[in-house]
């Protein structure tokens, strides 16, 4: 049978229409569905200005199903259940971000930050430290490692912390010698605690060498070496921390007048006190001179007969209710037995003003502490109490 070539040409221009055809059809499509994706990115876009947050996330999760390859949508889905406390779904949307074969390095290394920091707000530690631990190497490296130093201060694992602020002392961004020498000190502490004195001394050492300026180690090593039966090389350490940090005294006065009655070094530490106080009087440095048996204006030569009266001394130079209630105490009066009803009611009183406050958070404590268990901060306790504040 011979070919006709007629049928070529009837059939090229049929199968240029029905190409045609097609063509147009899938560019509709394709429109209608690039109109789409947009309508409902902006409709949540408005939605999330106006902080209408539950129809931002319906309107999110529209775009994300007409556009699943998108992967914008889904960190912002991501970060809205995030904010909204949905951290099961916040978990879930960037666990499938990391899932996806086609992603990006970039976008990997973005999605298990994300998934670091759902865990974090979740209160789930240990996810939150594996994922963490997992951005080693990348652009969120740093970040990574003050967040795992924030988990092992908040629990306690001071080993791990100390590793990881050295990562970050070594990496030049900021200096954490002193926040180190925290970690050396508490666990010094710890084996305080268990009875190795020998360890304890040992980290205290290492603590003195990262942070001199810092009072911590010193007045830690202080006590230890009282503990130790060593007076003489307690007092001599607090002698030398009282030029490096004066104003630091109120917090190991007590010590310092422990360690000189042991030692036999009273008149040293009495002139010491008062020199001190004369620069910033303090009732904790006050009570150490009358422990010592003198008053702010009392010398060893010419002791002060009644060292109670170092309260009225304070008294004459900033009001305190505390200092009044401690002389009142020492007092006598026309109706006596009045006296014990008054002195409970003065005691009560000054009792929250002989706390220490937070300067970050306000937390307040009869204790001192150097990581506000408040707010987690180092050395945000002014070491003087509520009333001198």
């Amino acid at each position: 049978m011979d070919f006709d070539p007629s049928w070529l040409l009837i059939s090229l221009p049929v199968a240029f229409v029905l190409g045609w055809l097609a063509s147009r059809f899938d560019i509709r499509q394709l429109r209608l569905e690039n109109r789409q994706a947009p309508k409902a990115y902006f409709r949540g876009l408005n939605f999330l200005l106006n902080e209408q947050q539950d129809q931002a996330i319906d309107a999110f999760i529209e775009a994300v199903q007409n556009d699943p390859d998108t992967q914008e949508l889904h960190f912002a889905l991501g970060n809205l259940f995030r904010r909204r406390g949905e951290y099961q779904r916040a978990v879930r949307v960037h666990e499938h971000l990391l899932g996806r074969g086609d992603l990006s390095r970039s976008d990997r290394e973005r999605a298990q930050h994300a998934l670091a920091q759902d865990f974090l707000r979740a209160g789930l530690l240990d996810r939150a430290e594996a994922a963490l631990q997992k951005l080693e190497g990348t652009r969120y490296e740093n970040e990574a490692r003050l967040s795992l130093l924030a988990i092992y201060e908040r629990s306690r694992e001071w080993a791990q912390a100390a590793d990881v602020a050295q990562k970050l002392d070594e990496s030049d961004q900021a200096s954490y010698s002193t926040r180190r020498a925290h970690h050396l000190c508490e666990q010094a502490t710890e084996r305080v605690a268990a009875g190795d004195l020998p360890g304890a001394a040992k980290l205290l050492v290492a603590a003195v060498d990262l942070a001199p300026q810092a009072p911590r180690p010193a007045i830690d090593t202080a006590n230890l070496q009282l503990r130790n039966g060593d007076a003489n090389a307690a007092f001599d350490t607090l002698v030398a921390l009282s030029d490096t940090a004066p104003l630091a005294l109120p917090l190991y006065a007590a010590t310092l007048q422990q360690a000189a009655v042991a030692a036999h070094r009273e008149a040293d530490a009495l002139a010491l006190l008062q020199r001190r106080y004369v620069e910033s009087p303090s009732i904790d440095v006050l009570e150490a001179m009358i422990a010592l048996g003198g008053t702010p204006s009392a010398t060893a030569e010419a002791p002060d007969p009644a060292p109670r009266d170092g309260y009225i001394a304070h008294l004459a130079q900033q009001p305190s209710l505390v200092a009044a209630s401690r002389w009142l105490a020492g007092e006598r009066f026309e109706h006596e037995q009045f006296h014990p009803q008054v002195q409970r009611a003065l005691d009560q009183a000054t009792r929250p003003l002989m706390r220490y406050r937070c300067a970050a958070c306000g937390f307040e404590a009869h204790q001192y502490f150097w990581h506000c268990p408040g707010c987690q901060a180092w050395d945000s306790y002014p070491p003087r109490r509520v009333e001198e504040l």
